[in-house]
């Protein structure tokens, strides 16, 4: 199993309705996909930013590129991200995972 790592942050003020339009883009679209093995979700609250953290689970490499496309190092976003997000990272981190509760 492969842990994909995602973090973006946005104005405090914004927190809650980016986690609104979240769950109806990128979490949506991770329990759509096949090989998905769910997704948790962090939010961290500081000096009026609030950061989101996405560890998402996936069954293989191939899993995540029918997800993120042939570039899967590539952050996916939506059409609203940058509406919410202070900026855009380009890039994800993923992990093999060796134990999962």
């Amino acid at each position: 199993m492969i842990g994909r790592i995602w973090k973006g942050i946005t104005r405090e003020a914004d927190k809650d309705a980016y986690f609104e339009y979240l769950k109806k883009t990128g979490l949506k679209e991770y329990a759509a996909t096949p090989g998905n093995r769910g997704v948790c979700v962090l939010r961290r609250v500081y000096d009026g930013k609030a950061e989101f953290t996405l560890i998402s689970l996936w069954d293989s490499w191939d899993t995540i590129k029918a997800f993120a496309g042939p570039e899967y190092e590539k952050a996916v976003y939506y059409p609203e991200d940058k509406k919410f997000l202070l900026e855009l990272e380009p890039h994800v981190t993923h992990y093999q995972v060796l134990q999962s509760a």
